[in-house]
């Protein structure tokens, strides 16, 4: 039905939360899963890399090991992500530019070491997991909402050049989601933040990962590139 048996796909910071998740979901619906994390090894998968997004160098290794071990890259997904919150007049430039270096400019190291070869190719699907608070904001993550939302601007302009090498770029903007990086909120604020969600809810990493199976999907979602897909339970519409 996905369409995604043998198809090599590329997940940054696959090791655990929503880049577990969809390395999971992937691999059951019959993709061959690389992924990395710039610290330990996840629980699914076929080919694991160490490596930092942020780093240019090493993210040209990791896709040449990709297409050597496994073959042509047909899909990436670009998860990897941080946060350094801090409300906006306490925040360094260190909190700034580490978050920019890894959610946004990671992106940026990764499709530019694969593309080409999709091009070549004339296939390939990019999902780009950006954030509710991309156009919502929040509270002490500037950074992480500015580099949220720098994602979906790369990937409209990026749709509209690749699109003439039938190659589709979109977005999966999550809302709150179970995962390590939600653990830290205190109770109250959660509780309040479930009250402002209309399906009453933090979502599942699952859920997650359906969208990101359904947009690299070629067979589910073969017309749609330049898009942004909300999963957020209602809570910014």
């Amino acid at each position: 039905m996905f369409g995604l048996e043998g198809k090599v796909i590329l997940v940054t910071g696959g090791n655990k939360g929503i880049g577990e998740a969809i390395v999971a979901k992937l691999e059951e619906l019959g993709a061959i899963v690389a992924y990395t994390s710039r610290s330990e090894k996840g629980r699914f998968g076929h080919l694991f890399i160490r490596a930092d997004v942020s780093k240019t160098e090493e993210m040209k290794h990791v896709v040449s090991t990709v297409q050597e071990k496994l073959g042509p890259i047909y899909g990436v997904v670009s998860n990897a992500g941080i946060n350094r919150d801090t409300f906006f007049h306490k925040m360094s430039e260190k909190n700034w530019s580490e978050v920019m270096d890894v959610n946004l400019l990671g992106a940026f190291h990764t499709l530019r070491h694969v593309l080409p070869d999709c091009y070549e190719r004339q296939s390939g699907s990019i999902v780009l997991i950006s954030s509710i608070v991309a156009s919502m904001g929040n509270l002490g993550q500037v950074n992480y909402a500015a580099s949220k939302a720098g994602l979906i601007g790369l990937a409209k302009s990026l749709a509209k050049e690749s699109a003439r090498k039938s190659v589709r770029v979109n977005v999966v903007a999550p809302g709150f989601t179970h995962t390590d990086m939600t653990e830290g909120i205190p109770m109250k604020v959660k509780e309040k933040i479930t009250n402002d969600i209309p399906l009453g809810r933090f979502a599942k990493p699952e859920e997650i990962a359906w969208s990101v199976a359904f947009l690299l999907s070629p067979n589910l979602s073969s017309y749609i590139t330049g898009q942004v897909l909300a999963v957020n339970g209602g809570q910014y519409m």
